[in-house]
């Protein structure tokens, strides 16, 4: 990451939240604040002459969610990354987050400030930042939602790749759909996916298999491709899972 501040916009309808972060942030020579919104239409408007490195965003505001501005913002600037800061613990929050492409979620109930700017510099380096108590619950509903995945990722991807027409199950039992996405990553993209289902951050796992960051990030965006998948907590969930069954 270059010394260049990173810039940040702010996005709660609640004025005394924004000036709290915005004061915690400011003394934080790594951060800078570039804009500020008070709902999702406002932010949508405003990224358009000043797009940031990070989008720090409540989950719940009047109007256009949270959830919903964060899923338009990414459809238009893709490596844009977005933190949701919410006061809700409900785990349909944070899966509705993840799914629409959030890279932390992080809970106003937080007294720790170190952890909100540790969190959000983490973000900005490639990592994906989850409350560690609702991660067990994340990866059940990835679990339960991915029961038919692999079907459906092989019924996307064979318009790309050229496949061998095969009966729905061969000898051993695997049907032809899991066999195809068992196959799908190649050695070397399962194993920078398995490190990042460690935790590992990019600078890490290119020192773990000596190759640059670089072609860590390539990698990735290979495999969020191949998975239909938005980040990189999505892919190491459905990793996680596919060790559990």
């Amino acid at each position: 990451m270059s010394n260049k501040p990173i810039q940040i916009m702010l996005v709660d309808d609640h004025l005394l939240f924004r000036e709290g972060v915005s004061s915690l942030l400011k003394r934080d020579d790594r951060f800078e604040i570039l804009c500020e919104a008070d709902d999702g239409e406002s932010a949508l408007k405003i990224i358009k002459n000043a797009v940031p490195d990070i989008v720090l965003m409540d989950v719940s505001m009047p109007g256009m969610s949270g959830i919903e501005t964060a899923r338009e913002m990414l459809a238009t600037y893709p490596e844009l990354k977005v933190i949701m800061i919410t006061a809700s613990e409900k785990e349909d929050d944070l899966f509705k987050a993840v799914k629409a492409g959030a890279q932390g979620y992080i809970l106003k109930t937080v007294t720790d400030s170190k952890y909100m700017r540790e969190a959000i510099f983490r973000v900005a380096a490639g990592d994906a930042i989850i409350p560690p108590a609702m991660a067990p619950h994340l990866l059940n509903e990835f679990a339960m939602l991915s029961q038919n995945q692999p079907e459906e990722a092989a019924k996307k991807t064979v318009q790309k790749i050229q496949i061998k027409e095969e009966s729905s199950e061969d000898t051993d039992g695997i049907s032809a759909p899991e066999r195809f996405e068992l196959n799908l990553l190649t050695p070397r993209e399962n194993q920078v996916l398995e490190l990042v289902a460690q935790g590992l951050t990019n600078k890490e796992i290119a020192n773990e298999l000596v190759i640059s960051e670089n072609t860590v990030r390539s990698h990735l965006r290979f495999i969020l491709d191949k998975l239909h998948m938005n980040n990189r907590v999505q892919a190491a969930l459905w990793f996680q899972k596919k060790k559990t069954f």
